[in-house]
């Protein structure tokens, strides 16, 4: 995209996918039913709820708590494999979300999939797409903290500045769904959307909000980096200098 010399640019769009490009969540939420229910307990629609946006470790943890007797590595490896199987029969796209992709994709923004999903579910969504719109992935097996930690937002605007060493991290924007999400984009300093889906999101003037991708245009993502300075900067919790420090390793 081009721009004044007077108006940032908005260079790239960081994509969670669970809930925000794909409506996975009750593949994962069938997937812990079944894990709990094998292992003789019960999952209920609130546990489930506080999963959303964890990361995978996370989740393990919580589903340990309720009775599954299965190693961290173990139980994300079960969620995921029954959430592969669902997508291969049906990848459940959300309302907007790839016509998005296809915009920036012909405009020239540079787009990266910042994921707590690992690898191999990632690799099957973006398979699944028309065009080769992400240059990278992001997802939660090549982090140490995932959501609502910063690093996987860090480590991307990291990834897009070996690029282009100029890139600012204000010419680029979040697109997220859920609390941890929002919170790991915000943290890093990313101008984040939020589309609240599964889960409500409270109100906060230091983001914008839609409530859904449908209709969404390239020149309202460059809008936002525009009125940037509209949201308060104080929310936003690490200066650019710490994303261009951040280790790649």
């Amino acid at each position: 995209m081009r721009s004044s010399a007077s108006q940032p640019l908005l260079k790239a769009a960081l994509w969670d996918m669970d809930g925000t490009i794909v409506d996975t969540e009750p593949y994962w939420i069938e997937a812990e039913h079944a894990l709990v229910a094998a292992h003789g307990g019960q999952w209920s629609h609130a546990q489930a709820m506080q999963l959303v946006g964890q990361s995978l470790v996370f989740s393990a943890g919580i589903l340990q708590q309720a009775g599954v007797k299965l190693e961290s590595r173990e139980i994300i490896d079960t969620l995921t494999a029954q959430v592969i199987s669902k997508v291969r029969t049906s990848v459940p796209w959300r309302p907007g979300a790839r016509e998005l992709l296809d915009q920036l994709h012909e405009a020239g923004v540079r787009c990266a999939l910042v994921t707590m999903s690992e690898a191999p579910l990632a690799r099957e969504i973006v398979a699944s797409l028309p065009k080769p719109y992400f240059e990278f992935l992001v997802t939660g097996d090549t982090v140490t903290n995932g959501k609502p930690h910063p690093e996987a937002y860090l480590k991307a605007v990291a990834l897009l500045q070996q690029e282009d060493p100029d890139l600012s991290i204000h010419e680029c924007v979040a697109l997220e769904d859920s609390a941890p999400g929002v919170a790991a984009a915000m943290a890093s300093g990313v101008m984040t959307v939020a589309i609240p889906h599964i889960v409500p999101l409270p109100d906060d003037p230091a983001r914008a909000t839609w409530h859904s991708l449908e209709g969404r245009t390239v020149a309202d993502l460059q809008e936002l980096v525009v009125r940037r300075i509209e949201f308060p900067a104080g929310d936003f919790g690490l200066e650019e200098a710490a994303v261009r420090s951040h280790s790649l390793d």
